[in-house]
């Protein structure tokens, strides 16, 4: 029977990645699992998607295919005498222990041989990591541009200190599993014997169980804990920023790390300031004389007063720009600039002098240009 192309198995061209070709492995893996395939063939079409994958996913073995196609390993001696390439000595289990979760088969029985010898997934379980934690935290506006230190209580996972994590005390080896962690159970089906390999429910898959059993974690080794921790806020931060804190998630099982705790923000907004990044956006009332005649006036910015000077003949809309007083950058600590926008208030009364002021201003001649672009600019 010929072989079918080993891209044309995996359904990837031959210019696939390292990646994408593990991901097309993975999708067929799922599909045509002994354990989770019933249809016919499947097993057949199971072991040559493997197949495949040993030969593509090694960057030697792919050279030679690539080259010479199946003639590359047919070899009368290998795969238990019946030729093609023999991937016995292949690690196919971080992919299965993803797609099954750490239980386990063995597929001599389906006349594979050696083939599959190692395979099987399961034992002692292993050391993982722990989870993080998000905690998301509110602040102010000025909290964020000024930087604050705040403090937080959290609930979180962690090593009950009286078994330190073991959940027991007095370790002694599962007589059920003998230690391995497994247990191999034969079950008969219309493809023939199967040998199944799964965690062992005694012990977990540790291999071990204790004599006695940890009252303050009830056997978990693992117990809840209020903690408190004090958190610097960066100056700059910003609305879905996060700092990590490492260590400081979720204790980790079987000997692993802890998970890390993020710290994400929430920053409220401001009255007065509009953000935009490192930039700073804010409106500062004047009158027409500012306008006119120009002006001085005192600003308060996020960390300072500042004197705004207004040109003569300014319009209302202008904006006038402050270097180095918007929010400073959480990475570099350099700060943005300040866009103030001038925007005019007409008095709603005028007193009787001012009234005699704008009758004698509106008696002078003003440049029709120039009277154009206030109306404008007043009735916008």
């Amino acid at each position: 029977m010929n072989k079918r192309d080993y891209y044309e198995v995996l359904g990837v061209s031959k210019d696939a990645s390292e990646d994408e070709i593990k991901s097309a492995f993975r999708k067929l893996a799922k599909k045509y699992h002994p354990d989770v395939c019933k249809e016919e063939g499947g097993a057949e079409k199971f072991k040559e998607a493997q197949e495949a994958y040993a030969v593509l996913s090694d960057k030697d073995q792919r050279a030679k295919y690539d080259r010479y196609g199946h003639a590359a390993f047919n070899n009368p001696g290998a795969n238990g005498g019946r030729g093609g390439y023999d991937f016995s000595g292949f690690d196919f289990s971080s992919i299965f222990d993803d797609l099954f979760g750490g239980g386990g088969s063995d597929f001599s029985s389906f006349g594979f041989g050696d083939a599959f010898s190692g395979f099987s997934r399961g034992g002692r379980s292993r050391a993982r990591r722990g989870n993080d934690l998000v905690y998301t935290m509110k602040i102010d506006f000025m909290e964020a541009a000024l930087g604050a230190k705040k403090d937080i209580t959290i609930d979180v996972t962690e090593d009950c200190p009286e078994c330190h994590g073991e959940g027991g005390f007095d370790k002694e080896t599962c007589p059920d599993c003998g230690g391995s962690g497994t247990i191999r159970e034969r079950t008969n089906t219309i493809l023939g014997a199967i040998m199944t390999q799964s965690t062992c429910r005694s012990c977990g898959g540790s291999g071990y169980i204790y004599k006695k059993t940890c009252s303050n974690c009830k056997g978990k080794g693992k117990i809840k804990s209020r903690k408190t921790y004090s958190i610097e806020v960066p100056k700059g931060i910003n609305t879905g920023e996060q700092i990590r804190m490492s260590g400081k998630g979720e204790a980790g099982s079987n000997g692993g790390p802890n998970g890390d705790l993020y710290i994400e923000f929430n920053v409220s907004s401001h009255p007065l300031f509009k953000r935009d990044d490192t930039d700073l956006y804010m409106e500062v009332p004047v009158t027409l004389t500012d306008l006119v005649l120009g002006s001085s006036k005192e600003i308060k910015t996020i960390d300072s007063v500042i004197e705004l000077k207004i040109p003569s003949g300014s319009q209302s809309g202008d904006v006038l720009r402050v270097r180095g007083k918007g929010m400073p950058s959480v990475h570099t600590g350099k700060p943005g600039d300040l866009y103030i926008t001038l925007k005019l208030v007409l008095p709603n009364k005028l007193t009787k002098t001012q009234k005699e002021l704008f009758n004698e201003l509106a008696k002078t001649e003003l440049d029709d240009a120039d009277a154009f672009k206030v109306f404008n600019k007043l009735n916008k």
